[in-house]
C-alpha cells in the first residue's frame, strides 16, 4: 500500500476539496502546496498542488508521493505514468448541482459561465470516455464516492474509503470532517438550497 499513489481525482466542484480535508483528518500524509488559499467557495482550503497541471510535462515528483494523496482533476488521470501504482478515489456529483456551484463560484470571481447544457454534454461524454479508460488500467484501482452520500452518510462512506485503502485513514476522523453546512448548491428544485 505505501508504494502506490493515492489520488482524489473528480470534475471541478464535486467535492474533491471536502475528499480530501476527510483523508487529512484520518490521518493519511496528503501533499498540497497551499498555493490556491481558502475562500468563500471553499472556506476549507482546497488542498490544491500546482505541479500536477503540468503531470504530462514533468513527473519526476511523482514517486515522493507514494503512499501519499493529492488532489487531480479528472482530466488528468490520462497522463499519469504507466509505471506507478494508483488508488483512486474519484468523486460523482450530480452534473446540474455541480455546475449551478461552478457558476456561483464564477459569478462571485465577476467571471461569466459557458452554456450550461453545452457543458453538461461535455462533461458527460468525458465521464463515460474516463470510467472505459479507467476499467482497462491494471495499474489503477478507483472507489467510485458520491457527493450526495458522503453528506447523507458520511459514517458509511468514510468505512468504504477507509477500507479501499486499507485502513491508512481513520473512518470516524474522516466522517467528523463532514459539515452538511457547506452542501450549499444543490441541484435546481432541491427544495433545500
Amino acid at each position: 500500500m505505501d508504494a502506490e499513489i493515492i489520488i482524489v481525482s473528480g470534475l471541478p466542484r464535486s467535492g474533491t476539496s471536502l475528499m480530501m480535508q476527510m483523508l487529512a483528518s484520518g490521518g493519511l500524509k496528503t501533499v498540497t502546496d497551499n498555493v490556491r488559499t481558502a475562500d468563500t467557495d471553499n472556506p476549507r482550503g482546497y488542498y490544491e498542488l500546482e505541479k500536477v497541471k503540468k503531470i504530462k510535462d514533468d513527473a519526476s515528483w511523482l514517486p515522493e508521493t507514494r503512499g501519499k494523496a493529492f488532489k487531480m482533476v479528472s482530466q488528468l488521470l490520462f497522463d499519469l505514468p504507466p509505471n506507478e501504482r494508483y488508488r483512486i478515489i474519484f468523486m460523482e456529483r450530480d452534473l446540474d448541482e455541480m455546475l449551478v456551484s461552478q457558476e456561483a463560484m464564477l459569478q462571485r470571481r465577476a467571471r461569466a459561465a459557458g452554456p450550461r447544457e453545452e457543458i453538461k454534454r461535455a462533461f458527460e461524454k468525458h465521464l463515460k470516455r474516463l470510467r472505459d479508460w479507467l476499467a482497462e488500467q491494471p495499474n489503477m484501482e478507483v472507489l467510485y464516492v458520491k457527493y450526495s452520500d458522503l453528506i447523507k452518510g458520511p459514517e458509511e462512506q468514510s468505512r468504504r474509503v477507509s477500507e479501499f485503502l486499507s485502513g491508512k485513514a481513520e473512518p470516524k476522523a474522516m466522517a467528523a470532517a463532514v459539515d452538511p453546512a457547506l452542501y450549499r448548491n444543490r441541484k435546481p428544485g432541491d427544495g433545500r438550497s
